[in-house]
């Protein structure tokens, strides 16, 4: 099969990937193998290349937004059968035994493993996954269309979760790529009135098009205090910003794996008067399953620019420098 793969971690100016025949993976006992249609990129993947994640497997094929159909089966595998329409996300296996995955928290998983960083992922003809942990999708959806779903969109709707969003409230998205894209679309499916704090203005525009009260840089204020916060941009500078804008109760979600250093808080200012900082991590499966639902409810509709597999490196790099207005698919 054909694989864009990394052996040494690089810039993504530099495009480290480089398109090469790889061996067909052999499913193992549990498991499925998938022919790939399309996958996702994300600001994951970039953080994986670019060495901003420990490294964990080289060489190594990235990408975890992943629809195809199943291929194979591996020994002991029953969910589904060959031909089913099947996604692949980021959260790929958990022990199951942990303290963690007893009470239902698996993305903590001590022993978790994760698509395209510790087994091979998207960027491929074919992938590899444990059934359990894969999606199954209707054959309607369009492949394209439910990629950038399987993390941008999971991810999206924990951050909406660990924000304490409730319908009709005020909320703050800042950073306005892939994830907050398809966030903006369920919270206003929810009624909230939604503000949009972003450097490039054709993501202003994008934000206000999708129905956000209002859309400034992402040095701005917002024009009232916010009941809830995400920070989708893996900038830490916007930590404080963003806490003062929160109003007294507020909550403040930092939804990146990678986040720049966060600059000292001034506990009166940013916060006193019970604001809450947290972070997103991972997702649950059960996550993954409750925003596909919601997903044909409303129903989210991505916007995507596609792009052939073997270009990932230029897919990447339009990634890195805000280029691709919503999602970036890679089609096989």
């Amino acid at each position: 099969m054909r694989g864009m793969r990394l052996h040494k971690p690089a810039p993504i100016d530099a495009a480290p990937l480089t398109m090469e025949r790889c061996p067909v993976p052999q499913p193992r006992e549990g498991e499925v193998l998938v022919r790939v249609q399309a996958c996702g990129i994300c600001r994951t993947d970039l953080h994986v290349i670019e060495g901003e994640l420990p490294t964990h497997r080289l060489p190594l094929i990235p990408g975890h937004q992943v629809v195809g159909t199943v291929e194979a089966l591996g020994p002991g595998a029953k969910r589904f059968r060959e031909g089913d329409r099947v996604g692949i996300a980021w959260l790929r296996h958990t022990c199951g035994v942990c303290p963690y995955c007893e009470k239902g928290d698996e993305n903590l998983c001590p022993n978790a493993k994760f698509t395209g960083y510790d087994e091979d992922g998207g960027f491929a003809e074919l992938a590899m996954v444990d059934e359990g942990f894969a999606y199954r999708l209707p054959e309607s959806l369009n492949p394209v269309g439910v990629a950038p779903l399987l993390c941008a969109g999971i991810i999206g709707y924990r951050a909406l979760k660990r924000a304490a969003v409730k319908p009709g409230c005020r909320l703050g998205l800042y950073g306005f790529g892939s994830s907050a894209h398809i966030a903006i679309q369920v919270a206003r499916y929810w009624g909230c009135r939604v503000h949009v704090m972003t450097r490039e203005p054709r993501h202003q525009e994008l934000a206000l098009r999708l129905g956000a009260t209002s859309a400034a840089g992402s040095d701005a204020m917002p024009p009232e205090p916010l009941d809830s916060a995400i920070l989708f941009a893996p900038a830490g500078d916007l930590v404080p910003k963003a806490l003062q804008a929160l109003d007294a109760g507020g909550t403040l979600a930092v939804a990146g794996i990678y986040l720049s250093q966060i600059p000292p808080l001034d506990y009166q200012r940013h916060l006193f008067h019970e604001k809450t900082l947290c972070s997103v991590t991972a997702n649950t499966r059960e996550d993954g399953e409750a925003l596909l639902r919601l997903a044909g409810e409303i129903p989210i509709v991505p916007r995507t620019q596609t792009f052939p597999f073997t270009e990932a490196n230029t897919a990447l790099q339009m990634l890195k420098h805000d280029r691709i207005e919503g999602s970036g698919v890679l089609i096989l």
